[in-house]
């Protein structure tokens, strides 16, 4: 198994660097020291098969570490890793001469960390192998003296077969730098015939410039009679193509245990590099748009903090989010909705500089980091870029398509000093933005935390409300506009809240559906007003109508139509008693399954209206679509009837649409004869309000049932 020694004196990086090494292949043991000259003393010991280590420590630099380790036995070729913070050249050549193997800048890149181990201990592998089998032929080329000329003869010819197997190019240069072996593997990545080039100098094989350079590196292993450590280099084969690798160089000893050539052992990683470089594109940037992603961002992020920090600069960090997105999607189908996104980011690419970064974060999220600005000035002239190219129609697939976008920005140093904060912040931004109409910009301020909190709370405290039951049903009559005769009950839900008390619906329900507790409030509230329907029916009490609003929400998230069926059944509640009030966004969005699921309760006898008719598209289309049977007139309508002709115009022209198509229409917000008059004259056949009754506890709304005609009205 696998052996890794990992020194560094801070006991986060040495966590960080044993959880990595654990990734490098299956069973790999990690070995993790603080104090160097501790490290060396249970080195002296035991051989790892890779080191990695900090360059500045105490008691010893990693330079006169790695000479101390290199003179330990059997750690002259073993690979050693150098993790260090400092750019500065001397550093680098210091732990080269001391023996270092490979580099990796701090912070290390957790991926590029496992990727170079990983090679380095192929490598070793190899080297090992090597010198396996040359100790095993070395130990039978002694077997016999007798047969000392043929067994060696063999043994050669053995070993240029072994040799030439190996995945690997290896050569062999005498003192003077002639060939004097080259594996069938090296031959054929040059393009040369192996006989034709032993006894002569390697600048045949290499050329002159790679010829010297490999050369003075064999000088270094000659002078020190020991390893080098693995290096990466380039060169070209006779194909032209660049190739990379992986090499490493050692003496040969003759049978006097002189040093008498050096043998060089390279391993072509150019796929490997290839594929690495690719994997790393893949984990950094989004696949649809090739933008940077979140992960990326939030690097760049770091790193733009730490130049700020440095030169005391500033900077901008922009969140995008396009507004009614969603319904692009719904209306042209995702595939469109792809390449509007990748069309904008690279709209967004155009309109920034080129140290700015461009991120897609996902769905339809954007971002842009802002690199070195003199202030909020130059941000806000990004932003209303930004938002004049959300804003303008492109064209995808021959459609143009509009999809505005709203920006939230964050500043540093003042709006955070960390990545996570300052996207935060900027997304808190992004929704003020939005709430106040989209296709705009908001900068993020300290009043924004405090909303956060505010909304952080109030989902805290319906979660808990859904958990623990806290909610109410209030029943409001509908009655027959001209009789009085309650002939409905629309169920409205209250919330008792634990410390407020009793809550009204405009001050939670929008929330609820915003963080998806709607479901099962909404699920509650069907459930009770059909238990309650039956209850009253069972009583003796006349059957009237129940009415349960539905949320659009619900009808994305669950099954509404197998909810129904189930609630009926489970309270006994007949089909034909059970109205569900649906909304204009509901009907909009007009899927055939939609469809299909409304017509089968249809079916079953269960009755459906359109609540607040006219505040939306009030489109023919879906009433025709769908299984309509009344409309419900918003009470904005009624409130202005006696201050506003065209709300008058509005209401008869919803009355009269409602005769035409045979649907029923009832007016919500009554609150005076006058109006209950004049609807009633108009053809309107229910209405609802306060001039009838409030909404009512279950136990009032029964004994208001009990009493003989209690809403009947004078003609």
């Amino acid at each position: 198994m696998p052996l890794v020694a990992i020194l560094d004196d801070r006991a986060t990086n040495r966590q960080i660097y044993s959880r990595l090494a654990q990734d490098i292949e299956p069973g790999v043991t990690v070995r993790a020291f603080a104090d160097p000259v501790a490290a060396l003393g249970w080195l002296a010991d035991n051989t790892p098969d890779i080191v990695i280590t900090d360059y500045k420590m105490p008691y010893l630099d990693g330079s006169e570490f790695i000479k101390q380790f290199r003179e330990l036995r059997e750690c002259a070729d073993v690979p050693v890793v150098v993790i260090t913070v400092y750019d500065e050249r001397s550093f680098r050549l210091n732990a080269l001469e001391a023996g270092a193997t490979d580099f990796l800048q701090s912070p290390v890149d957790h991926s590029e960390f496992v990727t170079r181990a990983r090679n380095l201990l192929k490598l070793r592998r190899q080297q090992q192998l090597l010198r396996v089998r040359a100790s095993r032929l070395e130990r039978e080329l002694k077997h016999s003296e007798e047969t000392r000329e043929a067994a060696l003869r063999d043994s050669h010819e053995r070993l240029a077969q072994i040799v030439d197997t190996v995945p690997a190019m290896i050569s062999a240069t005498d003192r003077k730098g002639r060939c004097i072996f080259i594996n069938a593997s090296h031959a054929e990545a040059h393009g040369i015939d192996s006989t034709d080039v032993v006894g002569k100098n390697v600048a045949a094989i290499m050329g002159d410039r790679r010829a010297d350079r490999g050369h003075k590196l064999d000088q270094l292993v000659l002078e020190a009679g020991k390893a080098l450590p693995s290096y990466e280099e380039d060169f070209a084969g006779p194909d032209g193509e660049r190739r990379v690798l992986l090499t490493t160089k050692s003496p040969i000893h003759d049978l006097s245990g002189r040093i008498v050539s050096v043998l060089t052992t390279s391993l072509d990683i150019t796929d490997r590099k290839r594929a690495e470089r690719h994997l790393r594109h893949l984990a950094h940037h989004d696949s649809l748009t090739n933008l940077p992603n979140r992960m990326l961002l939030a690097q760049k992020l770091a790193a733009e903090i730490d130049f700020a920090r440095a030169v005391d600069g500033c900077f901008a960090l922009h969140f995008i989010d396009l507004d009614h997105f969603k319904g692009i999607n719904d209306v042209l189908g995702h595939s469109v909705g792809d390449r509007l996104l990748s069309a904008l980011g690279s709209e967004l690419q155009r309109v920034v500089r080129e140290t700015d970064i461009v991120a897609r974060l996902g769905g339809d999220e954007f971002a842009i980091l802002q690199t070195r600005i003199d202030g909020p000035d130059d941000a806000a002239d990004l932003a209303r870029r930004i938002v004049e190219v959300t804003a303008r129609p492109m064209d995808v697939d021959g459609k143009q398509i509009q999809a505005a976008g709203s920006v939230g920005i964050t500043l540093f140093p003042t709006d955070g000093d960390e990545p996570d904060e300052l996207l935060k912040n900027a997304d808190l931004a992004m929704y003020q933005a939005k709430a106040d109409g989209g296709r705009g910009f908001r900068f993020y301020s300290q009043g924004m935390q405090a909303q956060a909190r505010d909304i952080g709370r109030l989902d805290a405290d319906l979660r808990r409300a859904v958990e623990h039951g806290q909610f109410e049903l209030r029943y409001q009559p509908q009655v027959d506009a001209a009789t009085g005769r309650i002939v409905g009950a629309e169920a409205l839900v209250r919330w008792r809240h634990h410390e407020s008390g009793l809550i009204s619906p405009r001050e939670f329900l929008s929330r609820a559906e915003a963080n998806g507790t709607i479901v099962p409030i909404n699920e509650w509230v069907l459930r009770q007003a059909c238990r309650d329907a039956r209850a009253w029916q069972r009583a003796g009490l006349p059957p009237i109508r129940m009415a349960v609003n539905m949320s659009p929400v619900q009808f994305r998230r669950q099954n509404v139509g197998k909810l129904v069926v189930s609630t009926l059944k489970e309270t006994g509640l007949a089909p034909q008693w059970l109205e569900l009030e649906i909304t204009e966004s509901i009907v909009m969005e007009n899927t055939k399954a939609l469809i299909r699921e409304l017509n089968r309760l249809r079916r079953l006898g269960v009755q459906f209206s359109i609540d607040d008719f006219g505040t939306g598209y009030s489109s023919f289309r879906y009433i025709k679509a769908f299984p309509i049977g009344r409309l419900k007139i918003d009470q904005s309508f009624i409130a202005n009837m006696d201050r506003n002709s065209s709300d008058i115009a509005i209401v008869q022209a919803i009355i009269g649409l409602a005769k035409n198509l045979n649907l029923g229409v009832i007016a919500e917000g009554v609150e005076t004869e006058e109006q209950r008059r004049w609807l009633a004259a108009e053809g309107c056949d229910e209405a609802q309000g306060f001039f009838f009754s409030p909404p009512l506890a279950a136990d009032e709304f029964v004994a208001l049932l009990r009493a003989e005609n209690p809403l009947a009205l004078s003609a």
